[in-house]
């Protein structure tokens, strides 16, 4: 038996080792097989459940999100979130106060007067509050040509913020000669965020203003919009900004100055008016660009917009269509008398034109050189913007008719503005061609369009109607239809 047992021991010890060795592999990748198997499935499985939680928040977080952005947009930019900070000087304060009274509404809106000294106030004016500027002796100036007022005044919106508003989307800086469009300041303004840095407004448009001071800079005289945000990081700079610049002009290039070292750039929206010109508006205000127009400035510069009256009489004769179309106030429409071979320019609340023969709307929407720059030269190179020379022919010179009054039809739901002829004598011409001296009043229909500016920039067109009163002429004003231009 231990033989036997010596011998199958053994045997059964050398079989066993011999048959592990062969069934060792085909486990084996049975077992990689199964793991391999069990990890896709758990792979698959964890995907699955994955992909379908994902696909809920996004799409509870897309209509989060759009209702966000819906109340953010029913909760427009409107005057009472605007405040006014008004340059003034205390000596020009009695017939400055004027302008003001043209635009400004207490019940409305906010504003403050920054004074150099103390000034006479009535409340029943309605004008806004007055503050005396902070002294401003530590500050260092040395510009021999300027004055150092020009410090106080550049920090009006420093000291606006300073004096802890509430509810304050932008700070709007004007002088105490500016005239504010304020439906289309805030047109303007809701085009951006107020809590990102905007620094909002326009240049001079004298060239050589432009290269002096800078093309980056927002004049202030037409006014310029500070948005909230950036007015609050430019009170915690600006003292320290104006110690740097003690040779600087002016409180417009000194505030330019620290949006520099803050680093934004002037946004620019041309319907602010510096105004940078002497004589007659006329060629600018009846060649308006095509932007809501926002501020006028240098009234007391220039000549009255209105023949006839004083310049507050005229400013005030121009709020009557303000108020009924503010979007399109002294917009201007193109368009033709086929018939009589004339050109016709509207501008809209403000003065039509009729010249004899065909301009292209190339030529009519170049304001005509009625002013002079602010050098007082009569040099079309100066201009930040193309012009075009008044016409020495006699026979192109324009026939103006100036607005006498306008109001709204109630059954029509249109405006019905009338334009009476301005008579001045007129240099004989000799043209064979009907004669714009027979027409006395021009009337235009036009339905107010406070939308004008949610749409992309485009002129309004114009058409002349039929009308069976001698002497007038009556035409519609209004979007431009399909397919309709401005072409003889």
């Amino acid at each position: 038996m231990k033989d036997s047992d010596k011998i199958i021991t053994p045997t059964s010890v050398a079989v066993t080792p011999s048959h592990q060795q062969r069934t060792s592999p085909k486990l084996f990748m049975l077992w990689l097989i199964l793991a391999v198997s069990l990890t896709y499935f758990i792979y698959t499985l964890k995907l699955v459940s994955t992909s379908t939680t994902c696909n809920h928040p996004p799409f509870s977080i897309n209509l989060h999100t759009s209702t966000i952005n819906t109340s953010t947009t029913s909760h427009k930019t409107d005057l009472k979130h605007v405040v006014f900070g008004i340059a003034a000087s205390s000596k020009l304060w009695p017939q400055r106060k004027n302008y003001i009274k043209l635009w400004f509404n207490n019940r409305t809106m906010r504003g403050i007067v920054w004074m150099d000294d103390t000034v006479k106030t009535d409340p029943s004016e309605g004008l806004p509050m007055v503050r005396i500027s902070a002294d401003t002796s530590n500050f260092p100036y040395t510009n021999k040509q300027g004055h150092r007022s020009a410090i106080r005044i550049s920090r009006i919106v420093s000291e606006t913020v300073r004096l802890g508003l509430k509810d304050v989307r932008w700070i709007v800086m004007g002088d105490d000669d500016t005239v504010f469009v304020t439906d289309n300041l805030i047109r303007v303004l809701n085009k951006y965020d107020y809590k990102e840095y905007y620094y909002i407004g326009s240049l001079s448009e004298s060239h050589l203003q432009n290269i002096y001071f800078s093309y980056g800079m927002a004049y202030g005289g037409g006014g310029f919009a500070i948005s909230y945000g950036l007015a609050k990081a430019l009170v915690k700079m600006q003292d320290r900004c104006i110690h740097r610049y003690p040779g600087l002009y002016g409180s417009d290039d000194r505030m330019q100055a620290c949006m520099a070292e803050l680093g934004v750039p002037l946004t620019k929206e041309i319907g602010f008016h510096q105004y940078d010109v002497y004589g007659n508006l006329f060629g600018l205000l009846a060649a308006h660009p095509v932007t809501p127009l926002v501020s006028l400035h240098h009234l007391d510069v220039v000549e009255p917009i209105f023949p006839n009256a004083t310049r507050v009489e005229a400013l005030q004769h121009l709020t009557v269509p303000m108020k009924l179309d503010s979007a399109g106030l002294i917009q201007q429409s193109i368009c033709y008398d086929i018939e009589k071979r004339w050109t016709i320019s509207v501008s809209w609340g403000f003065a039509v034109q009729i010249f004899r023969g065909i301009f292209s709307p190339r030529e009519i929407e170049m304001p005509s050189r009625t002013f002079l720059n602010w050098y007082r030269r009569a040099d079309y190179t100066a201009y930040a913007f193309n012009t075009r020379p008044v016409t020495r022919n006699p026979c192109q010179k324009p026939f103006v008719f100036y607005l006498s009054k306008a109001k709204f039809n109630s059954t029509m739901h249109q405006t019905v503005s009338e334009y009476e002829r301005h008579r001045v004598p007129h240099p004989e011409c000799r043209w064979k061609m009907d004669d714009p001296s027979a027409l006395d009043k021009i009337v235009v229909y036009k339905k107010p369009d406070p939308h004008l500016w949610d749409r992309a920039p485009r002129r309004n067109c114009c058409r002349v109607m039929k009308s069976n009163k001698k002497g007038r002429m009556v035409m519609d004003v209004g979007i431009c239809r399909d397919g309709e231009v401005s072409e003889p």
